[in-house]
């Protein structure tokens, strides 16, 4: 399993579009995205910082269930 990375906020937003997330609004310092499955709807709030903090992000890996690989493989 690979680290997580330290990354600022837009490219972490640019790489979970990739993956099928939609910036639905921003509000100062935060960004929220949002994914609809067959079953329900997935939100993230992403705070736009750089760069973000890597506890930050694996959390938000962890929300967007995706592991480390696959966002790495997205960016």
């Amino acid at each position: 399993m690979s680290k997580v990375p330290t990354l600022s906020f837009t490219e972490i937003v640019r790489a979970l579009q990739r993956d099928g997330w939609v910036v639905v609004r921003q509000r100062g310092s935060h960004i929220r995205l949002q994914k609809r499955t067959p079953t329900e709807v997935l939100k993230l709030v992403i705070p736009a910082h750089r760069p973000v903090k890597r506890s930050t992000l694996a959390h938000v890996l962890k929300q967007a269930r995706i592991s480390v690989d696959q966002f790495l493989e997205l960016l």
